[in-house]
């Protein structure tokens, strides 16, 4: 019959105001918060890297490590990537899987990325700078549509 709809399709909508109307549960907003839960896992791989280098290879650096904002030796700057990284990494698939805990642990997590880059940008400036990048895009996209996944979660 033209103009009813199956209960399938019925799971994936939300009454609207009008009675028989129907309106679309998941918007095109959505892919935001799976592109935020991406750029987060890369996030923690560039981050473990970053770190990996750093205690490996001190002598890969532009400057000492005593010229840094936070003037801490190179394996203490590579164990707080790998962490950060870790993290970062376990909190995008956190996203990825529509988990509400993750969504403020995300926006936590990229803002101390974020800092963590910046005070770390005259050691390694062209990679702090793609760092900061991604995780203000993750930043936006959870923050502006971020009830998205909510509605999504609370309806589906």
């Amino acid at each position: 019959m033209a103009g009813t709809s199956d209960s399938s399709e019925r799971n994936r909508m939300l009454p609207d105001d009008e009675p028989g109307a129907w309106t679309p549960l998941v918007s095109g907003w959505l892919g935001w918060i799976f592109f935020a839960g991406v750029l987060l896992i890369m996030v923690g791989v560039l981050q473990v890297i970053e770190g990996l280098v750093a205690l490996f290879d001190e002598g890969y650096y532009v400057v000492g490590a005593d010229q840094l904002a936070v003037p801490a030796d190179y394996t203490v700057w590579g164990w707080v990537h790998i962490m950060v990284g870790v993290l970062a990494a376990l909190i995008g698939v956190g996203l990825l899987t529509g988990n509400m805990v993750a969504r403020g642990a995300a926006v936590g997590l990229a803002s101390f990325s974020a800092l963590t880059s910046l005070a770390f940008v005259a050691a390694a400036p062209a990679w702090s700078v793609i760092v900061i990048g991604i995780d203000v895009l993750v930043i936006f996209a959870i923050v502006v549509h971020g009830g998205e996944l909510d509605r999504s979660s609370r309806h589906g």
